[in-house]
Parts: structure tokens; C-alpha cells; sequence
């Protein structure tokens, strides 16, 4: 087709002067269409990994509860790895410990000062360390530490066809690799939750004394007042559900691990981030149902 100046216009769509109306729209469509298959594929796939993760799960505390009525519980296994979980969870918690108990306690203490409660900065900043503090940096250290190293090593195993030997030889992976880890877990996050509920609480003691000017008998009767054994057991059983959470996400992801090298690092990476990610979806819930059945009164 001319031109003005008799020049012939430049092909589009590969036919000279035309082009494709529809084009735009089908483009659309292809893009729409990709985006909801990348979704469904992905929802699927999280759906599929949160069934393997339940069945592990499930199968393990059948095992154990099995193997211990029958007397064959791998009571040193079970040491071996609670000792190691001690060791790479203990002086980080200490660590996060004391800097969250001394801001807890000096942004409570702020803003209780200005309402003119100074003698309630212990009971603020106490039950915030018992009944969300400690819970969650607890879930974060195992999430962190604990399912970083357990999925690394299961994921070796895994890649070594370590696993694939168990199973062959006639030994269940889950009953020799995953029950003593779970036991382990089960066994250290407590403890981990009871030392970072003192650290914290001590810290925050500290600093509400020295830099608040609050004195020590009406933080600690403040503290008394309004923190009962309810709270505490609450945080113990929130830290025994995170433990429980964070190491079957650990061993799902380990004992999955393909592809070499990169797979057990990505398996790692996973493992970290989802236990992290449901543990402070969990919590959110947990709370909930807490405040809901269990709110907050004078001891």
C-alpha cells in the first residue's frame, strides 16, 4: 500500500499494510493463561508437600509411641542429636534473649511511663517475653539452626543413597533417621523456651531498674500479679508444637533432597523458611484460640 509520498508502508504481521487486531487480546489470553497454571501448579504442589509432611509426621509418632512401649527406642540416638541441637541452639539463644528482653522492656517502659504506670513495666514486659517472646525466637532458632542442620544431613544421606540402602537392607527411614530426630526436638525446645524466658526476663528486669528507675519489688510484684502458670504452660506447649512443626518440615525436606550438591542446598533453604513461615502462622492462630479461652487477669 502507497504512502503519501508513494512509499510503501512497512509490513506488519508479515502481510504488507496489515496487522492483526486480535493480536493484543491473545496475548492477554496466553499471559492469563500462564499465570493461572504457574498458580494451580504451585498450590498443587504446596498442598502435595503438606500431605507428605503430615504423613511423616504421623508415621513417626506411631513408630515411636511403638518402639517405646516395645523397649526399642533409640534412647542414645535420641541423646546424640538433643545434644547437638544443645549445642548449635544454646549461646544464640542467650544472644537473642537479652537484646529482646531489654527492648520489650524499654518500649514498654516508655510508653507506660507516660501514662504514669511505671510499676506495670514488669507485668508488660514480662508476659510479653512468657507467652510470645520466647515461644517465637524459640521456633526461630530450631527453624534457623536446628532444621538447616538436620536437613543437611539427611539430605546427604539422601543424595549418598544412604537412604535408599536403609530401605533396601529392610531398615524404615523414618523409624532409624526421623523418630530420634523428632524425639530430640521434642525433648530440647522446651528447655530452649524455659532459658530464653529467663534470660529475657532477667534483662528486662536489669534494664527497668537501672535505666527506668523502677524499683525491683514493684517490677517483680507488677510481674507476680499478672503472670500466672497458665502463660507458662502455654509458652511450653507452643514451643513443643514449633519444635514438633519444625523438625517434620526439616526431615521431609532432607529425605526429598535430589540433584546433588544444589538439591540438599535448596533443600536446606526450604527447610528454613517454611518452618520459620508455619510457626509464625501457627502462632498467630494459637494465640487467638489462647486470648479467646484464656485472657489476661490478676493471679
Amino acid at each position: 500500500m502507497a504512502g503519501v509520498d508513494g512509499e510503501v508502508a512497512p509490513a506488519r504481521d508479515g502481510v504488507t499494510g496489515t496487522s492483526d487486531p486480535d493480536a493484543p487480546e491473545a496475548e492477554q489470553a496466553s499471559a492469563g493463561r500462564i499465570i493461572r497454571q504457574n498458580f494451580s501448579d504451585t498450590v498443587l504442589s504446596s498442598v502435595a508437600t503438606f500431605g507428605r509432611a503430615l504423613r511423616i509426621g504421623a508415621v513417626a509418632v506411631y513408630i515411636g509411641i511403638n518402639d517405646a512401649i516395645r523397649g526399642r527406642f533409640q534412647v542414645h540416638e535420641t541423646l546424640t542429636q538433643a545434644w547437638f541441637l544443645i549445642r548449635v541452639t544454646a549461646v544464640p539463644s542467650i544472644l537473642m534473649a537479652i537484646p529482646f528482653g531489654v527492648i520489650v522492656s524499654a518500649q514498654v517502659g516508655n510508653i507506660v511511663s507516660e501514662l504514669g504506670a511505671d510499676s506495670m513495666i514488669g507485668a508488660a514486659g514480662g508476659l510479653g517475653v512468657i507467652k510470645q517472646g520466647a515461644p517465637m525466637a524459640t521456633a526461630m532458632l530450631l527453624g534457623g539452626a536446628g532444621a538447616a542442620a538436620i536437613a543437611a544431613d539427611l539430605g546427604a544421606r539422601t543424595i549418598r543413597e544412604e537412604v535408599d540402602a536403609l530401605r533396601v537392607m529392610g531398615i524404615d527411614p523414618v523409624q532409624r533417621l526421623v523418630v530420634p530426630r523428632i524425639a530430640a526436638m521434642m525433648l530440647v525446645a522446651p528447655l530452649l523456651n524455659i532459658l530464653i524466658i529467663f534470660v529475657g526476663v532477667s534483662s528486662g528486669f536489669v534494664v527497668a531498674v537501672s535505666a527506668l528507675n523502677v524499683t525491683p519489688g514493684s517490677y517483680w510484684q507488677s510481674f507476680g500479679a499478672f503472670t500466672t502458670s497458665i502463660d507458662v504452660w502455654v509458652s511450653l506447649v507452643k514451643a513443643l508444637m514449633f519444635g514438633f512443626l519444625v523438625v517434620v518440615i526439616a526431615c521431609q525436606r532432607g529425605l526429598e533432597a535430589k540433584g546433588g550438591p544444589r538439591g540438599v542446598a535448596d533443600g536446606v533453604n526450604a527447610a528454613v523458611v517454611m518452618s520459620i513461615a508455619a510457626a509464625v502462622v501457627l502462632n498467630t492462630v494459637i494465640t487467638q484460640v489462647v486470648t479467646m479461652f484464656f485472657p489476661v487477669r490478676m493471679a
